[in-house]
């Protein structure tokens, strides 16, 4: 069933064991609140990746629900998910900014992301028709796990040269909220740490304005000097952002723009060069959907296998839309996946209410410049955590899946590769076209492993499906 659903029993209780199956509901009234238990909890990571990428959040909210909408007419509703921004994307969306800086680098992140969104289409579309084993055999869990890794500790130096420079102080103030919202709360307020990190943060910010007065430091693109200390633009080699003194928050554009009115759409530019630094992004999102839609499985007890994918289609279909307006890049969210194992509420009527939710939300341009205002402090304390916990998860598949990396087939190219993204080390092509950090290391991962398998004479042995949550 794609829409519609039966009502669960009175449709107020659940009995000790009952679930609310996906083409069940409970009363509508419920459902609205569960919808907007959804909504929250994919939040924080749906908008502060966009900030982190340079993207208007404004489009990313309302595209993410626009893409869910879309993800669940897909798999006809057989797999309850909320696609959100990715994190998958970010550190080739860095590297693109940084090779097509100027006005139109935003175009030319999205043609890129829009292009690796037909990529990841086309693969959901032959796991769909060759089997979910055809992923392991192509990207056992050494290489996905190895994937993961350089995606989130490739993003290092951005935290160290970009946010945490902004203001130290409250990226330390706001790592460590963050730090103990994790550690200390259970349940709903514990998922959302990253999000009442970043406000407690904000809050913070807008304190020390009014108490302690402006801050000097370096703003990305602003105050713009030369060699000679001249004003100068735009920024490049011979003409850099200079330290000044500023407030940490100002809300300026905020008081400017409208209660209702559309996001600034605007359309991709496809470069090639560009799509080659996001594509190993890929990789990562076909095992994050592949774990995320098992784990659903395991939850409601269903055999999703068939609809694996349709979710990978889906999650490429929905990214090429987003984008195609200026949106973000898409995936499976954990988050929401964790508010249906606490609620046992599993109904896609609570996610249709949350896409809705998230649309009405776009819809308000002054809410996406609120979020705009977040000082680059503040997304330092939370991306220190977000890009770790990535990494890590890279670790988690090779435990999950016992990868030996006493054989060198395994430890070589997974090393070379890490170390690659995290420098982030250059690699000149020719012609001007330059390979590196993310994209470069993920190429020596994927083919090293599978060159020095060959070389080792050695076949394949199936891997168990490997469970990721980078979302």
């Amino acid at each position: 069933m794609v829409v519609g659903w039966t009502r669960h029993g009175d449709g107020k209780h659940l009995a000790p064991g009952e679930v609310v199956r996906p083409d069940e509901r409970l009363s509508w009234p419920r459902m609205v609140g569960f919808g907007a238990q959804h909504v929250i909890a994919m939040f924080g990571a749906t908008f502060v990746f966009p900030l982190v990428m340079g993207l208007d959040p404004n489009i990313a909210v309302m595209m993410s629900g626009v893409s869910t909408i879309l993800f669940l007419l897909i798999v006809k509703g057989k797999v309850p998910s909320y696609l959100g921004t990715s994190a998958s994307f970010v550190g080739g969306v860095l590297a693109v900014r940084a090779a097509f800086g100027g006005d139109g680098a935003d175009a030319v992140v999205t043609g890129a992301i829009l292009v690796a969104g037909l990529v990841l289409a086309l693969a959901g579309v032959a796991i769909h028709f060759l089997g979910v084993q055809i992923i392991h055999r192509v990207f056992p869990p050494v290489v996905t796990g190895a994937v993961v890794m350089l995606i989130g500790f490739g993003l290092a130096y951005v935290v160290a040269d970009v946010y945490w420079p902004q203001d130290h102080w409250v990226a330390f103030a706001t790592m460590l909220i963050t730090f103990l919202v994790i550690v200390v709360f259970k349940g709903f307020v514990g998922r959302i740490a990253v999000l009442v990190g970043l406000v407690a943060g904000f809050v913070l910010s807008w304190v020390l304005d009014r108490l302690a007065g402006p801050i000097t430091s370096v703003l990305p693109s602003a105050n713009l000097r030369d060699a000679a200390g001249d004003v100068c633009a735009p920024e490049g080699t011979y003409c850099v952002a200079t330290a000044f003194p500023h407030d940490r928050v100002s809300f300026d554009s905020v008081a400017k723009a409208d209660w209702f009115g559309l996001p600034d759409f605007h359309g991709p530019d496809i470069r090639f060069s560009a799509v080659l630094l996001v594509l190993p992004a890929v990789i990562a999102l076909i095992a994050e959907n592949v774990g995320h839609v098992k784990a659903v499985g395991e939850m409601t007890g269903a055999d999703v296998d068939p609809y694996v994918g349709r979710a990978v289609a889906a999650d490429g279909v929905a990214t090429v839309v987003a984008t195609a307006v200026g949106g973000s890049p898409t995936t499976t969210y954990a988050e929401n996946i964790g508010v249906m194992a606490a609620t046992k509420v599993y109904s896609t009527a609570a996610y249709y209410i949350a896409a809705v939710i998230a649309i009405l939300f776009g819809l308000c341009p002054k809410f996406g410049q609120l979020v705009a205002a977040t000082p680059g402090g503040v997304l330092g304390g939370v991306t220190v955590i977000l890009y770790g916990m990535i990494g890590l998860l890279g670790a988690k598949i090779w435990i999950e899946n016992r990868v030996d990396f006493a054989d060198p087939v395994n430890m070589v190219p997974t090393g070379a590769g890490i170390i690659l993204a995290i420098g982030p080390v250059s690699h000149l092509i020719g012609g001007g076209f330059t390979l590196q950090g993310i994209a470069l290391g993920t190429i020596v991962v994927l083919g090293g492993y599978h060159l020095l398998r060959a070389i080792a004479g050695r076949s394949l042995r199936p891997a168990a499906p490997e469970r990721s949550e980078a979302g």
